[in-house]
């Protein structure tokens, strides 16, 4: 019997990621980084606007605060390398939950309710950018 081998996939040479390519990257990342730290801050900090919303949607009063904190964590999982990959998939939930909610409370389409949409393209093409794992599983041309 021989011992099992854990699956390995190595990055194809086309997958690698050129500076250019890197430095885009990491400037969306910072950007919607920083668009997202915003948005967590306000529902941590519960302001108005949001306490506003909140009731719209039918949320307790405590909601904003774990979704500052929610958003905090995957903000954290985006930004650490190893786990970007984790981050950005939960990032896509997060943002799918926005995307429901703005059905639910009938908000204008291209405005409203694709905007978390335009997000998650920011989140995963700032991810693209920048990491050869994600063009390893996710190439935009095949061989």
């Amino acid at each position: 019997m021989t011992a099992a081998v854990p699956h390995t996939r190595t990055v194809p040479s086309t997958a690698a990621v050129s500076s250019r390519a890197r430095l885009i990257g990491l400037v969306v990342t910072g950007l919607v980084v920083a668009f997202l730290l915003f948005d967590a801050g306000i529902h941590l900090a519960n302001i108005q606007p949001v306490r506003d919303s909140m009731a719209e949607y039918g949320f307790p009063d405590y909601a904003p605060y774990i979704m500052g904190v929610v958003m905090l964590v995957c903000l954290a999982l985006y930004l650490v390398p190893v786990t970007s990959i984790l981050g950005a998939v939960l990032l896509t939930g997060y943002l799918g939950g926005a995307v429901a909610c703005n059905i639910l409370t009938e908000q204008p389409l291209l405005s409203t309710i694709l905007s978390p949409v335009y997000v998650g393209i920011f989140v995963w093409g700032g991810l693209y950018l920048r990491d050869a794992r994600v063009r390893a599983i996710m190439p935009l041309v095949r061989d």
